[in-house]
């Protein structure tokens, strides 16, 4: 019975690992935020789905980044699923793990850390009055 309880909680441990993996970087959080507001049979277009909304990208530079690192990498994890013509990103099998826990920091936001938060409430903020970027 210790033995299972023990590869029970590597198990998590390791699945705990990926999901912060995973927010460890603007791309991947735009993309993971971006899925979670489409529909969950939908796919959204890349890279514009994953460009950071708080400074300027250069696209086909970013787009680069998603097919060689950021969409294998969520796509090893189980998180999205993806093509590359055209370039899309879905929800993969184990897209609500780490859509919890990003949930779960956003719905936290009055809680954190103003260092945390206040470029996304400001950036928020201007998009409910109608500013473009």
């Amino acid at each position: 019975m210790t033995d299972a309880l023990y590869d029970d909680g590597e198990q998590v441990s390791d699945n705990w690992d990926a999901v912060f993996k995973s927010l460890s970087a603007e791309p991947r959080r735009q993309l993971l935020a971006s899925l979670s507001d489409a529909p969950p049979d939908r796919s959204v277009p890349l890279p514009e789905s994953a460009a950071p909304s708080a400074r300027p990208s250069d696209p086909e530079a970013l787009r680069l980044q998603l097919y060689h690192t950021h969409l294998p990498m969520l796509a090893e994890m189980g998180f999205v699923t993806w093509d590359a013509d055209p370039l899309v990103a879905s929800r993969g099998p184990r897209f609500d793990e780490v859509s919890a826990v990003f949930d779960a920091l956003h719905s936290a936001a009055d809680d954190l850390p103003d260092s945390l938060v206040t470029g996304c409430q400001r950036l928020e903020a201007e998009q409910q009055d109608g500013a473009t970027f």
